[in-house]
């Protein structure tokens, strides 16, 4: 079954543009020139992964990528026409998977689509296979106060529920199946769908800060010149 991607931009060259080119890679593509058409798409089919323009009339393209990951762990490439690093970084920090800037060539973009696709459906038969392999019990992870259910993707704290991105929840994951060690920003990037492309990329940091501000701060240690530290003990 093909991939259907969202394309979401206000200029109908853009959209033709990309709708040509993804469907005769095999996609279905559907679009939308605002954010009002972006979600009668969404909310009426399934959606796999959606590229979105950040300079949208109405309600922007960042605002869009925020309430998408919180109702959705939908792929999310941002598209804009600005190339600056804190743009990438509010992108990120707003729950965007890639980031693109214009203009942009069709096949990078093309690679940047197949390769978080690919990582998405790895996360996914890795929990499917976990859920039919294992106890219950053996998907649950306590330490501290908090409980991390690997199955439904739930974290809690005293009973209460605290949301997580996609990208957050891959990350929680990896520091509490490896309590007590020192994990680079190479292998922790391996463990969410994000790329790491750009020597320079903060990914990781940006997502680690989100998990600071959500969770108790010092259960992530920074380790200068060699990455993270999860300080809590993981109980059995």
């Amino acid at each position: 079954m093909a991939y259907r991607v969202l394309v979401v931009d206000d200029e109908a060259v853009i959209r033709a543009r990309l709708k040509g080119y993804f469907e005769k890679e095999g996609y279905e593509v559907l679009e939308a020139q605002d954010g009002d058409q972006m979600w009668h798409e969404f909310n009426r089919q399934h959606i796999d992964l959606v590229m979105l323009d950040i300079n949208l009339p109405g309600v922007d393209g960042l605002s869009l990528a925020r309430e998408l990951r919180s109702k959705s762990h939908v792929g999310i490439i941002l598209v804009t026409g600005r190339d600056e690093t804190i743009d990438k970084i509010v992108g990120l920090e707003m729950g965007a998977d890639d980031y693109v800037t214009k203009p942009f060539e069709l096949r990078e973009l093309l690679v940047r689509v197949k390769n978080l696709l690919w990582r998405m459906s790895l996360v996914k038969k890795a929990v499917a296979d976990s859920a039919e392999q294992e106890d219950p019990n053996d998907n649950i992870i306590a330490f501290n106060d908090y409980v991390l259910e690997l199955n439904s993707r739930q974290l809690s704290r005293n009973g209460e529920q605290i949301k997580l991105t996609k990208a957050e929840f891959e990350l929680l994951t990896a520091f509490s199946l490896h309590p007590q060690q020192v994990l680079s920003r190479e292998r922790l990037m391996m463990q969410t769908s994000h790329r790491n492309q750009d020597v320079n990329d903060r990914t990781i940091d940006v997502i680690i800060r989100r998990l600071r501000n959500k969770l108790s701060s010092d259960l992530f240690v920074t380790v200068h010149g060699e990455g993270y530290l999860f300080a809590a003990k993981v109980k059995d």
